[in-house]
C-alpha cells in the first residue's frame, strides 16, 4: 500500500484525477532553471553536480506540485561513463566521438558506475527535499537509443548508420547493446538504492524499425535490463517509453516485463486502449506543441485524453519532452484542468 498517487497507478489502481508529471519538467522553460544553468561550466558537469542537479530537479515540484519528480540527468551519461568522449555544443546538441563494436574492449561498466555515482547523490538530496506524497523517478536511456548516439556521433534523422551496422555485424552490435544494458542495470540499481521508487527507460528512437530489428535491438536489451534488475531483488516499477513504436508497442509491453507503458502523442488513443492489456498502466499522449499553444486548444486536448483513458490506470503526461519555449503559465493551466480546477 502507498499514499503516493503515482505509485498507486503503477500498481494497477485507477486514480481520479490521475497523477501528473511532465517529461523534461526540469528545464529551460523555467527561469529558475536558467539561472542555475548559467553558473555551470558545461552540461555534463551540471548533470554530475549533485547540489545543482538536485536544485533543478526540485524546482518544478516547488512551483507546480507534480505527483512525481524525475532526477535531472541525461541519457548520454552512460556512454560518457563507459569512457566515450561526449560533449554538448550550445545550439547544436550532443556530440560524441563515434565508436564501433570493436571499441567495446575500451569501455568499462565498472568505470561507468564510478563516474556516475554523483547521480545517486543527487537522488539522495532530492529525496530529502520531496514531499512525502511525491514519487521519485530514476532513469536511463534504452540501449538501442544510446547505441545510435554512440555510433552516429550525435543525433540522427533516420539512424541509418546504426541500422546498417545492426544488420551487417549483428554479433558485434548486440555485444554493444549488452554492454550498455549491463551498465544501465548497475546505474539504475544504484539509483534505487539512493531513493528512487520508480525507474524509466527512454527509447526515443524506437520508431521506423522493421519487426526483426525491433525485436533484436529494442525488446531484447530492454528485457535484459528488467530481468537484471529483478535478479538483484529490485522490485521498483519500470516505465518503458518506446517512442514511435506504434503497433509494435503491444509486443514491447508483453515481452519486456515493463510495469507501465509511456505513449507518444502520435499513438491512436482508441486503438491503444483496445489493443493494450486493460490492466497495463499507461502514461502520456499530450502533444507538447498544444501545451506551448495553451488556451482552449489545450483544455480540449486535456479533456479528450482524460476521457480516452478514464476508468483504467493512467498517468497524465506529455507524449515527449516539454518544449523549451513553453510559457510556465500554460503548465499551471494544465495542472488546474487535470485536477478539476
Amino acid at each position: 500500500m502507498t499514499d503516493k498517487p503515482f505509485l498507486k497507478v503503477l500498481g494497477g489502481e485507477t486514480v481520479s484525477p490521475p497523477p501528473i508529471w511532465l517529461m523534461r519538467q526540469a528545464g529551460r522553460y523555467l527561469p529558475e532553471y536558467r539561472a542555475v544553468r548559467a553558473q555551470q561550466k558545461d552540461f555534463i558537469a551540471f548533470c554530475l553536480n549533485p547540489e545543482a542537479a538536485a536544485e533543478v530537479t526540485l524546482q518544478p515540484i516547488r512551483r507546480y506540485g507534480f505527483d512525481a519528480s524525475i532526477v535531472f540527468a541525461d541519457i548520454l551519461l552512460i556512454p560518457f561513463g563507459l569512457g566515450q568522449k561526449v560533449w554538448f555544443t550550445p545550439g547544436e546538441g550532443p556530440r560524441l566521438e563515434p565508436v564501433t563494436p570493436a571499441d567495446i574492449a575500451h569501455l568499462s561498466v565498472a568505470r561507468a558506475r564510478e563516474v556516475l555515482a554523483p547521480v545517486s547523490e543527487t537522488i539522495r538530496l532530492v529525496r530529502a527535499g520531496l514531499p512525502a506524497s511525491t514519487s521519485l523517478i530514476g532513469f536511463a536511456g534504452s540501449p538501442w537509443t544510446v547505441a545510435t548516439y554512440m555510433i552516429e556521433g550525435g543525433g540522427s534523422k533516420d539512424r541509418f548508420a546504426a541500422r546498417a551496422l545492426a544488420w551487417s555485424d549483428p554479433e558485434g552490435f548486440d555485444g554493444l547493446l549488452d554492454l550498455i544494458a549491463d551498465a544501465s542495470i548497475a546505474y539504475l540499481a544504484d539509483q534505487v538504492e539512493a531513493g528512487a521508487d520508480t525507474l524509466k527507460l527512454f527509447d526515443s528512437w524506437a520508431d521506423s524499425l522493421p519487426d526483426p530489428l525491433f525485436d533484436r535491438v529494442v525488446i531484447r536489451p530492454t528485457k535484459r535490463i528488467i530481468e537484471g534488475l529483478r535478479a538483484q531483488g529490485i522490485t521498483a516499477p519500470v516505465i518503458g517509453f518506446p517512442r514511435g513504436a506504434g503497433p509494435q508497442a503491444v509486443r514491447y509491453a508483453r515481452q519486456t516485463g515493463v510495469t507501465a507503458l509511456a505513449l507518444d502523442h502520435g499513438m491512436d488513443s482508441h486503438w491503444a486502449r483496445a489493443n493494450l492489456p486493460e490492466t497495463l498502466p499507461v502514461q502520456g499522449q499530450l502533444d507538447p506543441s498544444v501545451l506551448k499553444a495553451g488556451g482552449a486548444a489545450l483544455d480540449d486536448e486535456i479533456s479528450r485524453l482524460l476521457s480516452a483513458w478514464a476508468g483504467r490506470p493512467y498517468v497524465f503526461n506529455l507524449g515527449h519532452g516539454i518544449n523549451l519555449e513553453t510559457p510556465p503559465e500554460h503548465v499551471e493551466q494544465l495542472i488546474a484542468r487535470v485536477r478539476g480546477g
